[in-house]
């Protein structure tokens, strides 16, 4: 198992990530695992998992590496493996993490390995609480309340690493309010705002609850989206496409506004970079408005 063209990946990674072979020797080890145990990896590379290192206990101090341990209980039964548990950081004290064990596969789908992910838990409220807070007061987009831009590139860096990591994939789509420079010349800027607060609040009134949206810069909204494959992505951003068609403005002269928007979209496909990804739903976007708008295209 050759996991050198990850290193780029795990040191971004707050989780302490190491991989085992199927003997429990110890083949990588990532700075978060540096930082949460103390142990650096030229310790611990090419020693066994239970040559007292972490020594994992549980609640009643009943040590796991030679019974109940989660990295040997997935290694034994291709299972993933989920606890609690408390390790022994290099200078003896106890922590508590939780832990993550995932089997690695062969091409002849043989177990070779597994990998752990562990948390320090010490400081997960700590770090839900703080990251509320720059969400609140530095990442949302004072008009619509939905993330800013910022808070989108932070969380598009992160979900693309993890597909890189995990071989997972996501779609991203790009959303353009149609002739919105219209609706501000016609009605005024005050009035372009509740239509931006609209377009806001029906897409994320309905995103799904691990998508990510953002408003992009003037007029344009752009979304994480958790989906398999383009065929989902294509559903996906159809059904936002009818929402927004669906949503009006209602003037004080009961007169209507309608809201339409044009949409390009694609999914992250291997060896992406995120430039690629913005890129391509860019060019759908440009796509959809130059084939008459209020439509979407996602390849």
């Amino acid at each position: 198992m050759d996991f050198t063209e990850h290193e780029t990946i795990f040191p971004h990674l707050y989780e302490g990530v190491y991989v085992v072979d199927k003997n429990r020797k110890i083949i990588f080890w990532n700075e978060g695992s540096e930082r949460i145990t103390g142990f650096k990896k030229e310790e611990v590379i090419n020693r066994h998992y239970f040559d007292n290192i972490l020594n994992h206990v549980d609640y009643n101090g009943k040590k796991l590496c030679f019974g109940g341990c989660p990295l040997h209980q997935t290694i034994q039964t291709g299972e993933i493996s989920e606890s609690h548990v408390f390790l022994r950081h290099k200078e003896g004290y106890r922590i508590p993490v939780s832990v993550k064990a995932i089997p690695i596969y062969d091409k002849d789908n043989e177990i070779t390995g597994a990998i752990e992910v562990f948390t320090d838990e010490r400081f997960q409220r700590d770090i839900f609480n703080e990251n509320e807070r720059l969400k609140d007061e530095l990442m949302k987009d004072p008009l619509t309340q939905i993330a800013n831009r910022r808070y989108f590139d932070f969380q598009l860096k992160h979900i693309y690493e993890e597909a890189k990591l995990f071989n997972k994939t996501f779609g991203v789509l790009l959303f353009d309010i149609d002739h919105f420079k219209h609706i501000n010349d016609t009605y005024g800027h005050l009035i372009g705002d509740e239509i931006l607060k609209i377009v806001a609040k029906t897409l994320t009134s309905n995103l799904g609850e691990t998508d990510v949206l953002s408003r992009w810069g003037g007029e344009e909204f752009i979304g994480i989206i958790r989906v398999d494959n383009i065929e989902e992505l294509k559903h996906v951003s159809e059904k936002y496409r009818q929402l927004i068609l669906a949503s009006s403005y209602t003037q004080k002269d009961q007169s209507i506004i309608s809201v339409k928007i044009s949409i390009g979209g694609t999914m992250y496909y291997e060896g992406d970079s995120i430039e690629d990804i913005i890129h391509r739903s860019d060019e759908y976007l440009y796509e959809s408005k130059k084939n008459g708008r209020n439509q979407s295209t996602i390849k």
